[in-house]
């Protein structure tokens, strides 16, 4: 409590400090100010998709991609487990195995790297995130259902010289990034990124016997070469990277060296080490600028080897991803289409508690993709894509996206898809490992750990309507969408708190999501930003029909920024606060533990808070200050059966709140332009 009035007074002492700069530094501003959105919005655009830029990006710590949509209504974020810190997103109230995350168009995050994956790639490396709802593009794959997250990194041509990013927080955890560039020649340009994270004392706010957050270091390198000619119509960009994450978590008096795989005191450690080399080379024709070719290539060597007390789990994954694009118009520019092939490779090799369920697949494609826009109200995007798949077989994959501008400042958006993927079930559940729960896949007769590949039909509309209110900015918009499984990989935890069963949907599964946003300006350069999220998720289990768990059906965000004027040699302040309500959540049963270890039916609703402020002294030099959950709630049971861990009722997945508490955090940022 005391540090949540130290934070509000010192916020406080600060906004009145830069109100009294602002008179001071409007005097001397000469430049014209355009005020820069963090998120966009297109009247124009076909799908509903939201840009996310680099502004927006700095209003929070954003120390990784994880981390990157605290500020957004569209991504909900919540931690996966009450050990290793790891936030999980979703969208659409489906969890990211069913969104396709992309980087440059690239399929990224995917198979081992589903629960940690988003945490490698660090916030500075981001140029832009593009948010899509809804079925996505067939140019990019057939697995996306319930949306897509492409994230852009800087281009070495626009980069700048040199930057440096510096964060410590209270939680102990400490970041340093440096970014070097160099224009080799009139066509080529360098980026080498450097990255590196730890986390080096023990903290239990809880007084649990646990870590709250994990011991830990990552070292995450990366070297980018862009290659633009546009007299001859040549782009090219080639990315080497490598990333090693070490993470220990567990009882405080946990020693690896001593208790690995021992019941001396509960423990893990998850070590990854990942490589991965991309390559893309375009060509635009030289006298038909719309027509254009291009090949995307990518390698990646993907290897984790983890423990969970007594449970290991170790995953190698090999991949390479090719996709050949060809671009063009049919009679004119109100035609176009995107024609291709696509092959996806990847081995497996997966060991749970040393039982082998290593595979290999592979698949090849190609896909069609129509565009038609009036260039004035109406537009819409037609895609199919034919694929063959060793473990999935052949099969069709449709995509429609359907935009119309009734009247002024006005979008009316449809969008109708199937998506189709194959479940790494024991990689996208891992929190499930740190528990006593026993591990069952009832079903045999399909090709992926015995279970059938997941289908679902994703449909959904959208309406967007910007207007003035009380002479200055404001939007409203309102969407619905609905996924329907033909089949899913249920993840069973409701039957009994001592299992965990695997099994083909036998009934119904489905995701229904309504989101309404208001965004107001409501002075010049303060704004607001809200959503209320309601949604109705249902699988039918062994047990009966559910609610999906650790899923609330109705959440509120709120946002308000503020921004000084841009004074002489760029000084300006900024204000930032987030809201987050979150209702009551369907709880995993615990009702046959003892008492001490039973969990009510539904979690409590709860609030969380965040806030930073950022004072730019220059154009080249700018501190930040922040808090997160500055209302210090705080999840009580966090971890059953803390006291017997590797007794029957030992579970660290249930987690709906935050474990830490409050959390505070400081950084700098310099820059050679």
């Amino acid at each position: 409590m005391k540090k949540t009035l130290l934070f509000l007074t010192l916020l406080l002492s600060v906004v009145a400090f830069s109100q009294e700069t602002i008179q001071q530094d409007s005097l001397k501003t000469v430049t014209v100010e355009a005020q820069r959105k963090g998120l966009k919005k297109s009247l124009s655009g076909t799908a509903n998709t939201t840009l996310v830029t680099s502004k927006e990006l700095l209003k929070a710590a954003c120390c990784n991609l994880a981390e990157s949509f605290e500020t957004n209504p569209t991504i909900d974020v919540n931690f996966s487990d009450a050990l290793t810190g790891t936030k999980q997103i979703k969208m659409l109230g489906l969890t990211s195995p069913y969104i396709m995350i992309t980087e440059e168009n690239i399929p990224s995050v995917r198979g081992a790297s589903q629960a940690y994956g988003l945490s490698f790639t660090p916030g500075t490396w981001v140029e832009s995130i593009q948010i899509t709802k809804g079925a996505g593009s067939v140019v990019n794959g057939y697995e996306s259902i319930s949306g897509q997250i492409n994230t852009e990194l800087i281009k070495p041509m626009k980069d700048i010289l040199f930057l440096l990013n510096a964060y410590g927080s209270t939680d102990s955890r400490f970041e340093l990034n440096t970014h070097f560039n160099k224009k080799v020649s009139d066509h080529w340009a360098t980026s080498l990124f450097v990255h590196g994270n730890t986390r080096v004392s023990k903290n239990d706010m809880n007084d649990d016997g646990f870590l709250d957050n994990p011991l830990g270091k990552q070292v995450n390198v990366a070297n980018r070469w862009q290659y633009a000619n546009p007299e001859t119509g040549w782009v090219s960009f080639l990315n080497l990277r490598f990333m090693k994450d070490d993470k220990q978590t567990g009882e405080l008096n946990f020693d690896p060296d001593r208790d690995k795989l021992t019941t001396n005191y509960w423990g893990s450690e998850i070590n990854t080490e990942r490589l991965d080399f991309t390559s893309k080379v375009g060509y635009v024709f030289k006298d038909m600028p719309y027509q254009s070719i291009g090949f995307q290539n990518a390698f990646s060597n993907h290897n984790q080897q983890s423990y969970f007390g007594l449970n290991q789990y170790d995953i190698k994954q090999q991949s390479y991803y090719s996709n050949l694009i060809f671009n063009s118009i049919i009679s004119n520019t109100m035609h176009k289409f995107a024609a291709g092939l696509n092959f996806t490779y990847d081995k497996y090799a997966e060991f749970v508690n040393l039982t082998d369920v290593s595979r290999i697949d592979n698949s090849v494609g190609t896909f069609f993709e129509y565009t038609y826009d009036d260039m004035d109200k109406f537009s819409f995007i037609l895609g199919g894509r034919l694929d063959y798949h060793n473990k999935l077989g052949a099969f069709f994959t449709p995509r429609l996206h359907v935009k119309y501008n009734p009247w002024e400042k006005a979008v009316l958006r449809f969008s109708a898809g199937r998506g189709k993927r194959a479940a790494n079930i024991f990689a996208e559940n891992q929190n499930l490992f740190a528990s006593s729960r026993t591990f069952s896949v009832l079903d045999t007769n399909g090709k992926i750990y015995g279970l059938h590949p997941e289908i679902a039909w994703n449909y959904g509309v959208s309406f967007t309507q910007n207007f003035l209110l009380f002479g200055k900015s404001a939007d409203v918009t309102l969407d619905f969408y609905r996924t329907d499984f033909q089949n899913q990989a249920v993840v069973d935890v409701m039957n009994s708190p001592q299992q965990a069963l695997f099994y083909n949907l036998r009934g119904k599964s489905y995701a229904n999501s309504l989101q309404l946003d208001f965004n107001l300006e409501i002075i010049k350069h303060l704004n607001l930003r809200t959503a209320y999220k309601y949604y109705d998720i249902s699988t039918d289990y062994l047990s009966g029909s559910f609610q999906r768990p650790l899923q609330a059906k109705h959440r509120f965000f709120g946002n308000l920024e503020f921004a000084t004027h841009i004074a002489d040699k760029g000084k300006q302040w900024k204000f930032d606060y987030t809201f987050n309500w979150l209702g009551k959540q369907q709880l995993p049963n615990t009702a046959s533990n003892p008492e001490q270890d039973r969990l009510p039916e539904f979690s409590p609703s709860f609030s969380v808070m965040n806030a930073q402020i950022t004072r730019t002294f220059s154009s080249t030099f700018e501190m930040y200050v922040g808090g997160e959950n500055i209302g210090n709630y705080r999840q009580e049971k966090a971890i059953l059966g803390s006291d017997n861990p590797f007794g029957p009722n030992f579970d660290t997945s249930i987690v709906y709140a935050p474990v830490f508490g409050q959390m505070y955090y400081a950084g700098l940022r310099f820059k050679i332009k």
